[in-house]
């Protein structure tokens, strides 16, 4: 049996090898289809769910794991943000601010589903524009929940955080090896 991680997120592969999980990698390809009628942990797990989905049924005896992490202030949802305008948005948003970051793990083997989240929740000091400005220029802010990578250079701006680091990053490691736990018994 292998263990396939639906996801193309380095980090995700990261905290995998972190964990002593030999995998591949089979990014899904779906378009991800949201519902707004959904709350966003509904939303987290609705999208990790078809992710690992999308994968399982092209591999019955394998085990797959499907995530997606996003990031929630005021109940709106920050994905990846599209362009430079939109990434000052978030993070002028988040500056000074607490917010949650979700992760939603889908773990699907043939018949067997397991979907569940995780929750953190993340403080920011005060930016200026120019600390905005700066991060932007440092950092591919583009491929990430949020417009921040709590790993880069943004990690001088956390006040403190509640919860997994591990789920800020992408995968909330000792969760998932519980749900695993549960998989192998």
């Amino acid at each position: 049996m292998n263990i396939i991680l639906a996801s193309k997120s380095p980090r995700r592969t990261e905290i995998l090898s972190m964990m002593n999980i030999d995998h591949l990698v089979i990014p899904s390809k779906e378009k991800e289809v949201i519902d707004p009628s959904l709350t966003p942990t509904e939303v987290v797990m609705s999208l990790a769910y078809q992710k690992a989905k999308s994968i399982a049924v092209n591999y019955p005896n394998d085990l797959v794991i499907g995530a997606d992490t996003i990031v929630v202030i005021n109940n709106e949802i920050l994905g990846k943000p599209k362009d430079y305008n939109d990434a000052v948005r978030m993070l002028s948003l988040l500056e000074n601010n607490t917010h949650q970051v979700i992760t939603g793990v889908s773990i699907i083997k043939g018949n067997y589903i397991d979907t569940f989240h995780v929750a953190s929740n993340v403080t920011f000091k005060p930016m200026t524009k120019e600390d905005i400005d700066n991060y932007i220029s440092l950092e591919n802010v583009y491929d990430k929940a949020g417009s921040y990578a709590i790993q880069g250079e943004y990690a001088t701006f956390i006040d403190h955080i509640e919860g997994d680091y591990y789920n800020i990053v992408g995968l909330p490691k000792d969760e998932l090896q519980k749900h695993l736990d549960k998989v192998a018994n």
